[in-house]
C-alpha cells in the first residue's frame, strides 16, 4: 500500500542485504533451492529471524505523515483551547515552547556535556537506569528491534536543572493533583529520549488523565483513536471473576501474531512454531495497510517545538522516526476530573468500558443495553448487566467497522455504535453502586492509594469553594460521598447533634473508615471489611475503653472521650439506629445470624477474643473468606461519636516542629505505649479454639505445624492463633510481596521465604525454667496503627491549644517571618485495629512512619517505654549476623515486617532508599532494627 505523499518520500531502499545477512551473497535462485529442502517449522524459524534482522536495520524515512488529520494551531488562548479541544480531540500547538531555554539547549551533545554522569530511568521491564553518556553511546551503536528508551519520571530529582529549562504552558496550568504533597502525588512528568524505532505501544494514559507532550528534538509519528475504540492489533482480555480487563498491545513496530482479514472481523491467530510461538510483524506495515480509510487512526508527525495535546481516555501510540528529546506531563483539570474520580471508584466494569468501550462487556450485557436504548431508556443499572462465562485471557473478536469513532459535525468524537459515548453520566452507569470505597479491595492499578484519594478530594473541597459542585460529583463517584453524608446526617439527627456544615461534607483522615470532623465532635462509621468485620472492630474498641476506665489507666487521658455509639441499619426500607455499648448482642445482629464464634456469654461478645477468632477463621479456613457478597450488601454500619481533639495532627506539623518537640513526642509515645501494653486483656479459652477447629474446615497447609502447636499445652491460645496466622502469611510470601509492587527489591523478594524461619514458633522466644517451657514474649493489647495522622498535638503557646490564623492565612503555627509555635503531644487516635499480640508489632508503624527511621527517636521512645520486649534476657552488646538469629530482636521485627498484613516493606524501602540495593535481608534488618538488639528494658 502506498504511504501518503509517496512522491515526496525518499526512494525505497533495497533491504535485501539487511534482511538476508550473510545469505546476501547467494543468488535468489540458490536461496529458493535451499528453501525447498527446509521443513515448515525450519522455514518458519528462518522467516522469523530474517524479519527480526530486517526490523533491526530498517529506516523510517518513509514513515513521516506530514498531512495528518490532527489540527495545528498557533497562539491558542486558554478560552479557545477549552472550548475547542480540551476533552474533545487532540491538537498540535505551536509557540508554547518558543521561550523555553530547552528549545535550544536540549540537544544530545549539550545534555551529554551537562548531565553525562547522571543516571536516568530506562523504559524496560527490567527497571534499571543508565548514565546518560552511556545511553548515548548505546543509541549510536545499537541496531535493536525495540531500542531502549529513557522514560524518567524522577528526572527533576536527579537533574533539577532540567526543570528550569521549561515551564508548564498556561493552557495546561490547571492541575488538581498539585494540592498533594510532592511525595504523595502520582508520577506526572517524564523526560523522554529515544532513537529511531523506539516509542510507546498502544495505551490509554493512567487514571484517564490528559497529557501534553512537547518535542524539543527529532520527529515523532503519532496515531490516536477516540475513547472506547480499541486499535487493531490490541487484544482485550476480560476476567470472568470480576470483569477486570487487561490489554495486550503490540509495540510501535511489532506484534506477536498475525491478523487474518475477513469481511467484518479480524481474528488474532497465534502461530505456534517448534520452539517459539510468534511471527514478528510490524504494526505500521502489517496492520495499518489492512485498515479501511474510515477506520484509520487520527495521526500526525510531530515536529521540533510542537506540543501535542492528548485528551482523557484516548488511545495513542508513538513511533520515534529519529532520535528525539521530549518532555511530557499528565494532569487533572476541570474537564477530566470526574473521569479520573470514576476511574478510582471500586470495581472493574466501568474501568474496562472507559478504555475498551463495549468490548469490556459480554453479549448478554450488550443485549440489555441495546434493549434499553431501543425502548427509549437513557440509562440502566449495573446490576442489570448479567455476566456470561467467558474464557480468561482470550482475544475477543471485534468489529473494526462498528467500533471506531465517527467525528461529529462539531469536530468532536462522542458517539459510537451501540450508543457508546465517552460521557461521564453514561460511563457512570457501568459503575457497581453496591461496591463501596471503604470496604472494597483497592485496585492496584490506581495511580494513588485510597488514603491519598480521600486526602486529595478533601483538600480540593476546602481550597476550591467555587468548584464544589464538580468536586462533589467526583467524590460521589469515587467515594459514595452522598451515601455516607446521608448516613452521618441520620446519626446526627438521632443524637441531636448539628448536621455537618459545608466544609465537613466529605470524610477526612487517612484511616480505613469514613470519619466526619465537626466543630465539637467526630463521627466515625465502621465500614472496613464489611458488616461482620465492622461489628468486631467497634465491639473491641468499646471493650478497650471500658478496660481503660476500670483500671483507671493514665492512657485514658490521652484518648478522646466517647460520647455515643450505635448501629445504623436498614429495617423495612428505612434507616433505624440502635444504641450499642458493646455489652449485648443487638437484635439486628441476631436477626441476620452474625453471632460471634464463641457464643454470647462474654461481657463483650464482640470483643477482642471474638475478633481474634473471627480474623483467624477468615485466614485459615477454606469455608470462610471475606464477608460474603450477601453480607456485603447488608446495610449495617456501627459508629462511634467522640469529642473533637484540639490542635493538629502530627502529619501536618512534622516539617515545622523544632527538634525538642519531636523528642518530646517520642517520649510521649513511649509512655503511652507503655500504658497500653500494661493493660490487662481478656483471657482466651482453649475451648473456643478447639470448637472452631472441630467444626470448621481448616486449610491443610502446614497441617503438621498446626497439629504440633495444638498439642503444646504451655502455649497460650492467643499465641497459638498468632503463630498459625504467621504460618498462613508465610505461604507464598514471595508472590504476595511481588503483587504489592512498589520499591521492594526483586532480589530480596526472591530470598524472603528462605530468610523467614522454618519454625515460626521460635518467634515466641520459648525457653525452659525449672524444667518447664515458657513463652518469652510479653503479650499485650496492641494498637497496630500508630502513624503520623493518628497523633494529635496542641500548641503550647496558643489559647485553647489552637493557633490563630496569621496575616497570610496560615494556621499551621509557623508563618514566614513570624514566631514559631511550640507543640506538645496530647492524644492518640483511631483504635479500630486493636488486637492482642506481640508488642513489637506496635514498633513497626511507629518507627517506619512516625519516626521515619530516625534511630535517635527510636532510642528516645525506648527510654520512656521501659518495658522489656522479651522476658528472657538476650546477649549483652550488639548482635552479629553469625549469632543465633532468634536471639536478635531485630530479626523478629524484620520477620513481622515481611509478614505484615499491610505493606510495611513498601514504607521501609521508601525511607531507606539506599537499602534497595541490599543483597540480603540481614543487611536490611540490622540497618533498620539494629537498635533493638541493645535494648532490654529499663527499671
Amino acid at each position: 500500500m502506498e504511504m501518503p505523499h509517496q512522491s515526496h518520500a525518499p526512494p525505497i531502499k533495497d533491504r535485501r542485504a539487511d534482511s538476508l545477512g550473510d545469505f546476501k551473497y547467494l543468488p535468489d535462485e540458490v536461496i529458493c533451492a535451499i528453501l525447498d529442502y527446509l521443513t515448515p517449522p525450519d522455514l518458519a524459524r528462518l522467516a522469523c529471524v530474517s524479519r527480526r534482522l530486517y526490523r533491526c536495520h530498517t529506516t523510517l524515512d518513509g514513515f513521516s505523515f506530514d498531512d495528518g488529520n490532527v489540527g495545528r494551531k498557533k497562539n491558542t488562548s486558554v478560552e479557545q483551547f477549552r472550548r475547542e479541544y480540551d476533552g474533545i480531540k487532540p491538537v498540535l500547538l505551536n509557540g508554547l515552547a518558543d521561550t523555553w531555554p530547552a528549545r535550544s539547549t536540549w540537544t544530545i551533545d549539550q545534555l551529554v556535556s551537562k548531565y553525562g554522569d547522571v543516571a536516568f530511568k530506562i523504559s524496560s521491564s527490567l527497571k534499571f537506569s543508565m548514565k546518560f553518556k552511556d545511553y548515548v553511546s548505546y543509541m549510536k551503536q545499537q541496531h535493536d528491534e525495540d531500542p531502549l528508551y529513557i522514560f524518567d519520571d524522577k528526572f527533576g530529582e536527579s537533574a533539577p536543572g532540567l526543570l528550569k529549562d521549561y515551564t508548564v504552558p498556561q493552557i495546561f496550568i490547571e492541575d488538581f493533583f498539585d494540592v498533594l504533597e510532592k511525595d504523595r502525588r502520582p508520577p506526572f512528568r517524564w523526560l523522554v529520549i529515544g532513537p529511531a524505532r523506539s516509542g510507546a505501544s498502544w495505551h490509554v494514559d493512567p487514571a484517564l488523565t490528559s497529557a501534553w507532550n512537547t518535542l524539543l528534538c527529532g520527529r515523532k509519528r503519532w496515531a490516536l483513536y477516540p475513547p472506547g475504540t480499541v486499535p487493531l492489533g490490541v487484544t482485550v482480555n476480560v476476567d470472568d471473576d470480576d470483569g477486570d480487563i487487561s490489554v495486550d498491545s503490540p509495540s510501535s513496530l511489532q506484534v506477536y501474531g498475525s491478523y487474518i482479514p475477513g469481511p467484518v472481523f479480524y481474528l488474532l491467530v497465534l502461530v505456534t512454531f517448534a520452539e517459539s510461538f510468534f511471527a514478528c510483524v510490524q504494526w505500521w506495515l502489517d496492520f495499518y495497510p489492512l485498515l479501511a480509510n474510515e477506520n484509520k487512526p487520527i495521526e500526525c508527525t510531530q515536529l521540533p517545538g510542537e506540543t501535542i495535546f492528548v485528551p482523557s481516555g484516548w488511545w495513542h501510540c508513538v513511533l520515534n522516526l529519529e532520535t528525539t528529546i521530549a518532555v511530557t506531563q499528565n494532569f487533572v483539570n476541570s474537564r477530566n476530573f470526574e473521569f479520573v474520580c470514576l476511574d478510582m471508584a471500586p470495581g472493574y466494569c466501568h474501568r474496562g468500558v472507559c478504555r475498551a468501550g463495549l468490548l469490556a462487556l459480554d453479549e448478554d450485557s450488550l443485549e440489555i443495553i441495546e434493549k434499553n436504548m431501543a425502548n427509549g431508556k437513557g440509562n440502566f443499572k449495573y446490576s442489570d448487566l448479567t455476566k456470561k462465562k467467558k474464557k480468561k485471557n482470550v482475544g475477543i473478536l471485534r468489529s473494526q467497522e462498528s467500533e471506531n469513532g465517527k467525528e461529529t459535525a462539531d469536530g468532536s468524537y462522542g458517539l459510537w455504535e451501540h450508543d457508546f459515548s465517552y460521557d461521564i453520566n453514561y460511563l457512570a452507569m457501568f459503575r457497581n453502586g453496591e461496591l463501596d470505597h471503604f470496604s472494597s479491595p483497592w485496585n492496584l492499578d490506581n495511580s494513588i492509594g485510597p488514603q491519598d484519594l480521600r486526602e486529595w478530594l478533601s483538600k480540593l473541597w476546602l481550597e476550591n469553594p467555587g468548584m464544589r459542585e464538580m468536586i462533589w460529583k467526583g467524590a460521589c463517584l469515587a467515594l459514595n460521598a452522598d451515601r455516607w453524608l446521608d448516613c452521618v446526617g441520620k446519626i446526627c439527627f438521632f443524637h441531636n447533634l448539628p448536621f455537618p456544615n459545608e466544609n465537613a461534607k466529605l470524610p477526612v483522615g487517612t484511616g480505613s473508615n469514613p470519619v466526619y470532623v465537626m466543630d465539637e465532635y467526630v463521627v466515625k462509621i465502621f465500614a472496613e471489611g464489611g458488616p461482620q468485620s465492622s461489628i468486631f472492630d467497634l465491639g473491641t474498641e468499646l471493650e478497650f475503653y471500658s478496660t481503660l476506665c476500670e483500671v483507671n489507666s493514665p492512657l485514658k487521658n490521652h484518648i478522646p472521650n466517647v460520647l455515643a455509639s450505635g448501629i445504623l441499619h436498614m429495617e423495612n426500607g428505612s434507616y433505624k439506629i440502635d444504641p450499642w455499648d458493646g455489652k449485648t448482642v443487638p437484635d439486628v445482629i441476631r436477626n441476620i445470624a452474625m453471632l460471634p464464634e464463641n457464643g454470647t456469654g462474654d461481657a463483650f461478645p464482640f470483643g477482642v477474643r471474638s475478633k481474634k477468632l473471627f480474623k483467624y477463621r477468615k485466614i485459615v479456613s477454606t469455608e470462610y473468606g471475606p464477608d460474603s457478597s450477601e453480607e456485603s450488601t447488608i446495610i449495617l454500619l456501627p459508629y462511634l461519636i467522640t469529642n473533637r481533639c484540639k490542635g493538629k495532627i502530627y502529619a501536618k506539623l512534622r516539617d515545622i516542629l523544632p527538634w525538642e518537640d519531636v523528642l518530646s513526642l517520642a517520649s510521649f509515645l513511649g509512655e503511652q505505649l507503655r500504658n497500653l501494653h500494661m493493660l490487662p486483656y481478656p483471657s482466651f479459652s482453649n475451648s473456643a479454639l478447639s470448637d472452631f477447629e472441630q467444626n470448621k474446615e481448616v486449610s491443610l497447609a502446614n497441617s503438621m505445624d498446626m497439629e504440633f502447636i495444638s498439642n503444646e499445652s504451655y502455649i497460650p491460645v492467643e499465641c497459638k492463633i498468632f503463630v498459625r496466622t504467621l504460618i498462613q502469611e508465610k505461604k507464598n510470601a514471595s508472590s504476595r510481596l511481588s503483587d504489592r509492587g512498589g520499591p521492594i527489591p526483586r532480589t530480596l523478594i526472591e530470598k524472603a521465604e528462605a530468610y523467614l524461619p522454618d519454625d515460626l514458633m521460635k518467634l515466641l522466644f520459648i525457653y525452659e525454667e525449672n524444667g518447664k517451657k515458657k513463652i518469652g514474649k510479653p503479650w499485650s493489647w496492641i494498637h497496630k496503627d500508630i502513624m503520623d495522622d493518628n497523633i494529635y498535638m496542641e500548641c503550647k503557646s496558643c489559647s485553647n491549644g489552637i493557633p490563630a490564623p496569621t496575616t497570610n492565612g496560615s494556621v499551621n503555627g509557623h508563618s514566614n517571618g513570624g514566631e514559631a509555635k511550640s507543640w506538645c503531644p496530647s492524644y492518640i487516635l483511631d483504635f479500630s485495629n486493636l488486637s492482642v499480640g506481640d508488642s513489637i508489632y506496635d514498633l513497626i508503624p511507629l518507627h517506619l512512619d512516625v519516626f521515619r527511621g530516625n534511630s535517635t527517636l527510636l532510642k528516645q521512645f525506648l527510654k520512656s517505654y521501659k518495658l522489656p520486649l522479651t522476658r528472657k534476657k538476650t546477649k549483652q552488646g550488639s548482635m552479629r549476623v553469625s549469632d543465633d538469629k532468634f536471639g536478635r530482636l531485630s530479626y523478629h521485627a524484620m520477620c513481622y515486617c515481611i509478614l505484615h498484613d499491610e505493606n510495611a516493606l513498601g514504607s521501609l524501602f521508601k525511607v531507606w532508599k539506599e537499602l534497595r540495593t541490599a543483597e540480603s535481608w540481614e543487611e536490611v534488618e540490622l540497618k533498620v532494627w539494629g537498635e533493638l538488639n541493645d535494648y532490654e528494658g529499663f527499671p
